[in-house]
């Protein structure tokens, strides 16, 4: 066979094989399966993470209402009831970040929603629970003093708005009662300077608080064994002003002092 005879029968050869190789080729055209959830679906899982909730699985429920988030189409009035239910969800397993990061989806993304002053009052919560105690930073004491204080701006006459009052309430006497602890261990140290400096704060910044009366009380005996008969008289006054029930009132601010 001749050299050009050789090349022919190659070359048909590779045509062949080429040919033979597109035949068992996958149909490229085909449509791959929809990886979405019917809505049928979505609805039943929307339906059980509500289940999950109200029965207290919470771990499961924060899983379920993840899914649905993926699915519902933008627009579906239940985005934000989603967020919040997973974030009382989150709050409810102890991962209160992360409930403050769903509430405030709510809250910022949806500021018109009924359900955005109530998830303003529980981001705050949330704050005020990682802030359990006084001795603690008070980062999160502050931010959910923040947080409270957002609601009570952006919706002062809300059902969530009054709660966010009596929280703040309970939040000022925290502030003052660790204020008043140091101005405890600087007088137990006889730095009087120093406990009166922070007494003083407290009484400016907390004084209808419980530690503020122990405060005034202490800075009325303090200024009177320093000599200073003016700003005990000036205490006294802020005593009978804000708490005028204090036991000894009168034995420990007798009339003109």
């Amino acid at each position: 066979m001749t050299l050009r005879s050789l090349l022919v029968c190659g070359m048909l050869a590779l045509a062949a094989c080429k040919s033979g190789s597109g035949s068992a080729a996958p149909d490229l055209g085909a449509a791959p399966a929809d990886p979405t959830l019917s809505a049928g679906r979505t609805d039943s899982i929307w339906q059980k993470g509500i289940k999950d909730f109200r029965k207290g699985s919470y771990n499961s429920a924060s899983g379920l209402f993840q899914r649905v988030l993926l699915e519902f189409n933008p627009g579906d009035p239940r985005i934000p009831e989603a967020h919040f239910y997973l974030g009382e969800s989150y709050f409810g397993s102890g991962s209160e970040l992360q409930a403050v990061r769903e509430f405030r989806k709510v809250s910022d993304d949806f500021p018109s929603n009924p359900l955005a002053p109530d998830a303003l009052y529980r981001a705050g919560d949330a704050y005020a629970v990682l802030w359990h105690k006084p001795q603690l930073d008070p980062t999160y004491g502050k931010s959910a003093i923040a947080t409270y204080t957002e609601l009570l701006n952006r919706y002062p006459d809300s059902p969530a708005a009054a709660k966010a009052r009596g929280q703040l309430k309970e939040l000022a006497n925290k502030f003052a009662y660790k204020e008043w602890e140091t101005a405890k261990y600087y007088l137990r140290n006889k730095m009087y300077d120093s406990a009166i400096l922070y007494m003083r704060a407290l009484v400016a910044t907390y004084p209808n608080t419980p530690s503020a009366q122990l405060a005034l009380e202490q800075l009325v005996t303090s200024y009177r064994n320093l000599g200073y008969v003016e700003d005990a008289r000036e205490m006294c006054g802020a005593l009978r002003q804000y708490h005028p029930d204090t036991k000894n009132l009168d034995g420990l601010c007798p009339a003109g002092g």
